[in-house]
């Protein structure tokens, strides 16, 4: 247990301690939301049901603080650590490897929930944003949501054979997600052209469910989103766990 929990520490301060790594994750979201909180406001919309802007916005920019940990960080930095052997060591090492992915997973989910709470205390705080929901159903989306794409992360840190490609693939998986799911963008002003591609986008369902249940949505409208969700999660975990290679 004592080594875990140095092991995660550590992950912890290295990712912190990435210059690009600490932006995307713990400022660029609140960043974006100041941003165009400044533009648009938060008076309530017939656009969204009679919220406002940036009500609307928080729980929708959680996806890109997912995304990005998940897909732009996790393929990366694993990538990485087999190029120059780290994950080698760790294999070897009297710690159990097991061990090493836990405590890659539990970092980078608190890096995750940092900048989450950032998000929320900049929305709360500066545009007295509006939270309608349940803490607990939603925490449940979130964890839900964020192991999900974790998993998609590390399955193609286990595909991609250097750093490069890991970098890559998830820049050509993440951004398009990030602007067509209604993350970035709310989701009513969308194009109907790039709603339908939209559809087909994981991070749709999860701003779909994480948005839904914010504002008082009971689970039972989100079943769909949720069972992609579980796919995603059950089969990357799976092929992802069959695929990984530590050196």
């Amino acid at each position: 247990m004592r080594g875990l929990l140095k092991l995660t520490l550590i992950g912890i301060k290295l990712y912190l301690r990435e210059p690009v790594a600490f932006f995307f994750t713990i400022i660029f979201a609140p960043l974006m939301l100041l941003l165009f909180g400044s533009v648009y406001g938060n008076e309530p919309n017939p656009l969204f049901s009679g919220r406002g802007t940036v009500d609307v916005m928080v729980p929708a920019y959680i996806g890109i603080i997912i995304v990005t940990v998940s897909l732009l960080s996790i393929p990366i930095n694993t990538a990485s650590a087999r190029e120059s052997g780290v994950l080698r060591r760790f294999q070897a090492a009297p710690l159990h490897p097991l061990a090493y992915m836990t405590s890659e997973l539990i970092s980078n989910l608190v890096v995750t929930v940092l900048g989450v709470l950032f998000l929320i205390l900049i929305g709360r705080l500066v545009y007295n944003a509006r939270f309608n929901g349940n803490i607990l159903s939603v925490s449940a989306a979130f964890l839900l949501g964020t192991f999900a794409f974790f998993f998609l992360g590390y399955l193609i840190a286990a595909l991609a054979p250097t750093a490069r490609t890991a970098e890559a693939v998830g820049m050509i998986l993440g951004f398009p997600m990030i602007f067509f799911s209604g993350a970035s963008v709310p989701w009513e002003i969308l194009p109907s052209g790039v709603r339908a591609f939209g559809r087909y986008l994981p991070l749709t369902h999860l701003v779909s469910l994480l948005k839904g249940l914010w504002f008082g949505d009971p689970w039972s409208q989100h079943l769909h989103e949720v069972a992609v969700l579980l796919a995603i999660l059950l089969l990357g975990g799976a092929i992802g766990t069959k695929l990984f290679r530590w050196e």
